[in-house]
């Protein structure tokens, strides 16, 4: 799923694209995307767009007349942006929205069908569709410390709760914990107010370097927007050696997801347990990197 580095990147170029463009015409191909009845999609038409701005991991194209479209892209959802003439992507795209100098294209890989689209009016309902979470890279350390300890919850959780934080999701709180050698399964509870301004400096740098790196490598429009980045520390490196330590980066996997650690950096050299392997291999389930090695 797109994070917060890939959603400001994404907004710095449409700003550059969109504002003061005129919507011409939108195009639903899979009308299941548009999840808001009123107003109608059309009412966007023939109205200029004022700005983009970001609402946790969604983008918000704000048209004249405090009229909105609220792109949520999920975990395949993506945005391209085509020439007056180019050819768009068939199975994929979800929406168009033609403007007088191009295309903006809402695609979606996969069949599951999560992105969405709303069409809202006015920003107080705009304001109840945000669901509060703290942006770290404007607050101050106080502020932070508080949404960690608001709830007790596993870091792993905290930081990617949309309530509590915004925008951090499962690969960008991998390589945060990472950098804070901090635990994805500790308790917030049980930080030190030390534990707290690791987190928070990591937090704070890991966001800001990614932001600058993809802001660097996007090109006339970002293209390659994906979870698994190279130079990436410990997500989606499963095996491989972490680049602090040299130990094999482990995991634990659950649904959908898996977090991503070093057990010498982050864990104390214990191995936390994954629900799948550790119950396969029961009492051969390695307790710690020592022992794996």
């Amino acid at each position: 799923m797109p994070e917060l580095p890939d959603i400001v990147v994404y907004i710095e170029h449409l700003e550059a694209s969109l504002i003061g463009q005129t919507l011409e015409r939108v195009q639903l191909m899979n009308p299941f995307v548009l999840r808001s009845v009123t107003p109608p999609i059309a009412s966007a038409e023939g109205r200029k767009v004022v700005g983009v701005r970001r609402m946790g991991k969604r983008i918000i194209i704000a048209f004249e007349g405090d009229l909105f479209l609220v792109l949520h892209l999920m975990i395949a959802g993506r945005l391209r942006w085509l020439g007056t003439r180019a050819k768009v992507p068939g199975r994929i795209t979800l929406a168009t929205f033609e403007f007088p100098s191009g295309t903006l294209v809402f695609t979606e890989a996969g069949t599951k069908r999560r992105a969405s689209l709303h069409v809202v009016a006015g920003e107080a309902a705009l304001a109840a569709m945000d669901p509060g979470g703290l942006d770290v890279l404007v607050a101050g350390l106080q502020e932070f410390a508080d949404r960690v300890k608001r709830e007790n919850h596993t870091l792993k959780r905290a930081l990617t709760d949309p309530r509590l934080f915004s925008g951090i999701g499962n690969a960008y709180s991998d390589e945060i914990l990472h950098r804070a050698k901090l635990s994805p399964v500790a308790l917030t509870s049980s930080l030190s107010e030390a534990e707290v301004a690791r987190l928070y400096d990591a937090t704070r740098a890991t966001l800001t370097e990614w932001t600058e790196r993809l802001r660097r490598d996007a090109g006339e429009f970002p293209e390659k927007v994906t979870a698994f980045r190279e130079g990436m520390a410990v997500h989606g490196r499963f095996g491989k050696p972490c680049p602090a330590c040299g130990s094999p980066v482990q995991r634990i996997v659950y649904a959908e997801n898996e977090t991503n650690y070093c057990a010498r950096c982050q864990t104390g050299g214990r191995i936390l347990a994954d629900r799948a392997l550790s119950r396969l291999l029961k009492k051969s389930w390695p307790r710690s990197i020592d022992e794996l090695e």
